[in-house]
């Protein structure tokens, strides 16, 4: 449907080979057409769910990853992926390293994809104070993508306190055991650094981050949403990314 509408006049609307049309959970990528005008050139979303550790048990459902190969106007080759976490986040740290395992391999196989520059967002769901085994700690996480020589739109320790969610059930739902009073709903309900774009700081440079839980470019911290003008539970996360090495190239 987007790509029949407004969106797909500007945009290459990009979806999963497997989607779980059953789910609204899907991820899905917008390539910018005049960036690249081509859109996606491969789908390598089967390679990354291939990578994961030999007999581990990975929280990932259908259509929870999408990672494509694209080449931008000026023929730079890019992986692009993204990736809505399980509620807990246990799957965040083995798909990162899944798609990085990916990315290094050059072989037939993989696309000889050792060339590319990597643009990774993702819902990690991590926690400001996480529990091992339990709850993906955000701390641990920056640790993990630093040791793949990443960095992120949050730098390269985030900050715990960067909450891109904030939001607590009230007693007008089912579900009782999940509810809190509204003096309580920051101490109880889900205020967690959950969101991040992930890069190679040897490929991009950082122009600018924003979050957005207003859908009016701009973020109000300590409020609870979605709202009724804002139905999403996550808030919005956008980034300038500059290229370093390409003069007079355009901004993604």
């Amino acid at each position: 449907m987007a790509a029949e509408g407004a969106l797909g006049v500007t945009h290459h609307v990009i979806y999963p080979e497997k989607i779980d049309s059953a789910r609204d959970q899907n991820s899905v990528l917008l390539l910018k057409k005049s960036t690249f005008p081509n859109g996606s050139s491969s789908e390598i979303t089967s390679l990354v769910e291939s990578a994961f550790e030999e007999g581990a048990k990975v929280p990932v459902s259908q259509g929870d990853i999408l990672a494509i190969t694209a080449d931008d106007a000026d023929g730079v080759p890019y992986v692009i992926a993204s990736f809505h976490g399980d509620t807990n986040g246990l799957a965040t740290i083995p798909v990162l390293d899944a798609l990085m395992k990916v990315v290094r391999s050059d072989n037939e196989k993989s696309l000889s994809l050792s060339g590319h520059k990597l643009i990774f967002g993702l819902d990690a769901n991590t926690y400001e104070s996480g529990k091992s085994g339990k709850m993906q700690d955000v701390l641990e996480f920056g640790k993990k993508y630093v040791s793949h020589d990443l960095t992120s739109c949050w730098g390269d320790v985030p900050n715990p306190k960067q909450y891109t969610t904030y939001n607590a059930r009230t007693f007008l739902q089912p579900q009782l055991n999940k509810a809190c009073k509204s003096t309580q709903k920051k101490l109880n309900g889900d205020v967690n650094p959950k969101d991040f774009i992930l890069f190679n700081s040897k490929d991009f440079g950082l122009e600018e981050v924003w979050k957005d839980n207003t859908g009016e470019k701009k973020y109000i911290e300590d409020m609870a949403f979605p709202t009724l003008n804002f139905p999403s539970d996550h808030g919005l996360l956008s980034a300038v990314l500059k290229p370093n090495i390409r003069d007079g190239s355009s901004e993604l």
